[in-house]
């Protein structure tokens, strides 16, 4: 491929057994893609080298002011033993709308896309065959340079790195317990939500500690505002099943709440929700949300709001503690562009 080379290396490492427990980023490939940005070059020297620990100044931008932003998208085997990616290109449309907004310039993603396929096809023995396996890809941008001072670095890497992975979730594609974040929040108008960067994971990981403690795999996010509008669920997709049917009401501007949220309206909403009362949070303690009506006036109080959709792609529940049925990310991702 023009503009790029390859080092292959000379000391190939051990790869899984067929059938051996992944986990999921603990194992890389023998290669990754490095790729440099200067003032008055742009993006040179773009090459793929054996994996190996790379070399920053302690004053580096990344490490003080969190300049930095990555994507994650998957390669599969399938049974005729053809390498399978699914539209990638729209993950580095993605990306360029992160580094847009954490001001480091923007890829090729027509580059990117035929570079990570000679990166992939390098190092293609080492995708998994197992059921629910798959080559995890991890293109990442990281302002490099030494100095300090808040502003956006005059140097840049970009990075790509492979590792074979099992599902996120040990316990695969089965429904798990999701605590709904009432104090913390994720994102607010006008901030970094939409883009994928490390900061935006930081902030979340007090929650999810706080979550784990209590027996539940994932935090759903309320809005920034009035905590009561439903943002999304931190490593998941999550679909909402309303009168048998996944769907979104409320797409006109009119229909947003004062946190650009989408709304989606109550009575349906209350069909398709399941939550656990507030009371003390126990654990088993479930209430059906069905049609308002005999038997259902005293919980008026806490259905009677509002759900909505943060983001293009993600889809309401309910604002409570719970435990839903969801589609794990290990799955959902190779249907979706925007998450």
């Amino acid at each position: 491929m023009e503009g790029l080379t390859i080092i292959k290396t000379e000391h190939p490492k051990e790869k899984p057994a067929k059938g051996a427990k992944l986990g999921f980023g603990v194992v890389f490939t023998d290669h990754m893609l490095i790729m440099q940005w200067d003032k008055g070059q742009g993006w040179h020297d773009a090459k793929i080298v054996p994996y190996g620990p790379i070399t920053i100044s302690p004053a580096s931008t990344v490490l003080h002011y969190a300049q930095e932003t990555f994507e994650g998208m998957k390669a599969y085997r399938a049974e005729d033993g053809r390498v399978l990616l699914f539209r990638p290109e729209e993950n580095f449309k993605r990306m360029n709308l992160s580094n847009e907004r954490m001001c480091i310039p923007t890829l090729d993603v027509d580059f990117c896309v035929e570079s990570l396929k000679e990166l992939v096809m390098l190092d293609k023995d080492w995708i998994p065959s197992d059921p629910g396996a798959s080559l995890y890809i991890r293109p990442m941008c990281i302002g490099n340079e030494s100095r300090l001072g808040v502003k956006e670095a005059d140097s840049y890497l970009y990075m790509v790195l492979l590792s074979p992975s099992g599902a996120y979730y040990e316990s695969g594609l089965k429904p798990v317990p999701i605590y709904v974040e009432e104090e913390y929040v994720r994102a607010v108008r006008g901030g970094t939500g939409f883009a994928k960067t490390g900061g935006n994971y930081a902030s979340s990981m007090r929650a999810q500690e706080i979550a784990h403690a209590k027996g539940y795999s994932q935090v759903l996010w309320l809005d920034g505002v009035e905590k009561k509008y439903v943002g999304e669920v931190g490593a998941m997709n999550i679909f909402f099943v309303i009168d048998g049917e996944v769907g979104l009401q409320g797409h006109r501007a009119q229909d947003r709440d004062p946190g650009g949220c989408r709304r989606i309206r109550r009575g349906q909403a209350q069909r398709g929700l399941r939550h656990r009362h507030r009371g003390g949070h126990q654990p088993g303690r479930q209430a059906r949300m069905g049609r308002q009506g005999h038997g259902h006036q005293q919980r008026r109080d806490r259905t009677d709001q509002l759900l909505c959709l943060q983001d293009s792609d993600r889809y309401p529940v309910g604002p409570h503690e719970g435990s839903l049925r969801l589609v794990d990310r290990d799955r959902s991702d190779v249907r979706e562009s925007r998450r």
